[in-house]
């Protein structure tokens, strides 16, 4: 194929994927998308992962797309990145804004039931009770000031 022939763009799940790069790296541009499932999306799709998004046929990146939007019926449970739905108790897999959508809505959540995370993501402390005297400090509270005599 000559260089002209190469899509530098390729839409897949309402995101633009570098073409420039190999199947199983582009896929990764995904939100929601890690590099394993992008693996087991592209041997789902029966495409080549070594090959160059852009030069894929667009028999081949309509066949991604497929797989893409049934990436759920076709996994078991422990690979979707939400197992278990709050709301409805489904398992999901989440891809593109809805990732970043259902964090925002979960943070939320946690702060109006008054939780300690929500708490902790209100004051903008750390949550996964990691150490605070000496990181994540804001402001000029940095380092330790002697008492002058």
């Amino acid at each position: 194929m000559e260089e002209s022939e190469l899509n530098y763009f390729v839409r897949v799940s309402n995101t633009d994927l570098d073409g420039t790069k190999q199947v199983q790296i582009s896929l990764t541009g995904i939100k929601g998308v890690g590099i394993h499932t992008a693996l087991v999306l592209a041997r789902k799709a029966g495409v080549n992962t070594h090959e160059l998004m852009g030069k894929l046929s667009d028999e081949e990146v309509d066949r991604i797309r497929a797989v893409v939007d049934e990436y759920v019926e076709t996994v078991p449970t422990w690979m979707m990145n939400r197992p278990k739905d709050l709301y409805t108790g489904q398992p999901r897999h989440l891809l593109g804004v809805d990732v970043s959508l259902t964090h925002e809505e979960d943070v939320n959540i946690m702060k109006k039931m008054r939780c300690y995370r929500g708490i902790r993501h209100e004051t903008g402390q750390k949550v996964r009770g990691q150490r605070t005297k000496a990181t994540g400090r804001t402001g000029t509270t940095v380092g330790v000031s002697k008492k002058k005599k």
